[in-house]
């Protein structure tokens, strides 16, 4: 392949992730084009091949795929209006973290611009962009997904979640909150089993053991919650309950702080109060969903 059959794309932005991103593009034959505040960021990637930008308004014209990993979306709108004019008919890949509202500002903006625009929510780390186990949340510009999907999986499989800019910051969060659970709880465990000398690094293989079987068992979860049939459980609310109390009773016993299981006693004292004992664990989506559906 030569220079001028290879795809294009530019990298704005050269943070850790921006950097193992445009490193991707590169291993994999990509014209990448980059550009950073701070231009000794990208010394190390022209060195290997990829062309520096003098400006933000060089790098948007360099191909039509502008993939953006900064901050926020404020500060994606303020990196790009100096060459906003440019960017019509490209495609903006925003890789920001912020409020649901902000990606629809953005995407509005990109819009005006005449831009196809693209929300991207990154489930990675720096040095798993381009492994199996990397992947990116996407939303809004569906044709623009589609046209640039093979690039996109250049740095993590990529979900198509919708039309709606916020949907990929949505499922990022929902991902987030389900693992911000579990190390909370692992880091709970482990101040409780450093009363009885069992130290943090002993006790994670049997966390790490434990968490891979409970995580084989959220599609069964999944399947009741989506039912909303819960009867003939393995593991019910009142099973759960004195479990949930046993561990808070020995945590403030040994001097550990139990509160970060105090919001599940609750919701399992909750639903068993309404008559839902004998239903299974899954049931407190009940007590946690909308009274209707959002879109």
């Amino acid at each position: 392949m030569t220079e001028h059959e290879a795809p294009r794309v530019t990298v704005l932005g050269l943070g850790r992730m921006g950097t193992a991103i445009a490193g991707a593009y590169l291993a994999a034959g990509y014209r990448t084009t980059v550009w950073n505040r701070t231009a000794a960021r990208g010394d190390a990637l022209a060195a290997q091949g990829a062309v520096r930008a003098a400006d933000v308004a060089e790098a948007v014209a360099a191909g039509p795929l502008l993939v953006v990993p900064l901050l926020d979306p404020a500060t994606v709108r303020r990196t790009l209006e100096p060459a906003a004019p440019l960017l019509a008919g490209r495609t903006l890949v925003s890789l920001a973290n912020g409020t649901l509202e902000q990606a629809r500002d953005l995407a509005a903006w990109a819009a005006g611009h005449g831009a196809h625009h693209l929300a991207g929510a990154m489930m990675a780390l720096p040095h798993t962009i381009g492994a199996p186990e990397a992947f990116f949340f996407f939303s809004g510009s569906e044709s623009a997904f589609e046209e640039h999907r093979t690039a996109l999986e250049v740095m993590a499989t990529g979900h198509y979640l919708g039309a709606d800019p916020a949907a990929a910051e949505t499922h990022s969060l929902a991902v987030l909150g389900t693992g911000y659970a579990a190390l909370t709880g692992f880091l709970h465990a482990a101040a409780l089993l450093e009363t009885y000398g069992t130290g943090p690094e002993r006790f994670a293989p049997l966390a790490a053991a434990w968490l891979r079987d409970m995580a084989a068992f959220l599609p069964h979860l999944a399947k009741e919650a989506a039912s909303g049939s819960y009867a003939d459980a393995a593991s019910t609310i009142d099973l759960n309950r004195p479990a949930v109390d046993t561990l808070i009773a020995a945590s403030t016993e040994r001097g550990v702080d139990p509160r970060v299981h105090h919001p599940l006693k609750a919701l399992l004292d909750r639903r068993s109060a309404d008559g839902y004992g004998d239903d299974s664990f899954s049931s407190l989506y009940e007590l946690l969903k909308p009274a209707r559906p959002r879109p």
